[in-house]
């Protein structure tokens, strides 16, 4: 698995587009601004067959240390999660190397499977004092247990 930077991908466009770097930069980096301004905002942004980032508002509760087992309280804080749209489940679904085609004939259980599993896949941002923050992907039995429950 490589790692693409907003770099790579800048000059990616740029090539494609026939635009000069600089300019599919400026735009890519408005682009990512707007975003921050608008999930710090509280605003939902959709983004069809994309995906949807939306601002979530965790409660506060008291966690534990696990190397001194001090109960420690951790505050109130916004988090932002992301839902994954048709197209780039579709994209996730057949980057194994299965073809579209072979994909539209999977059985009609096999896709309600896919689809939920992929559906329950979601990626936090959490969002500090500042707009950026951490990023972290929710545990597999937190998954497992909502796709039980919709089951």
């Amino acid at each position: 698995m490589n790692t693409i930077t907003k770099k790579i991908l800048i000059d990616r466009i740029a090539e494609s587009t026939g635009m000069k770097r600089v300019a599919v930069k400026q735009v890519v980096q408005e682009f990512l601004d707007e975003v921050i301004i608008e999930l710090g905002e509280g605003n939902r942004l959709e983004f069809r067959d994309f995906g949807v980032f939306e601002v979530k508002n965790r409660a506060p509760r008291i966690a534990q240390n696990p190397k001194t087992l001090e109960r420690v309280p951790v505050p109130a804080k916004r988090t932002v999660k992301f839902k994954v749209g048709r197209r780039m489940r579709e994209a996730m679904d057949t980057s194994d190397g299965q073809s579209a085609q072979a994909t539209s004939n999977q059985s009609a259980d096999a896709r309600v499977t896919n689809t939920a599993s992929q559906a329950e896949s979601k990626i936090h941002v959490e969002i500090g004092s500042g707009v950026a923050g951490t990023i972290r992907s929710e545990s597999a039995s937190a998954r497992e247990q909502e796709t039980a429950s919709v089951r």
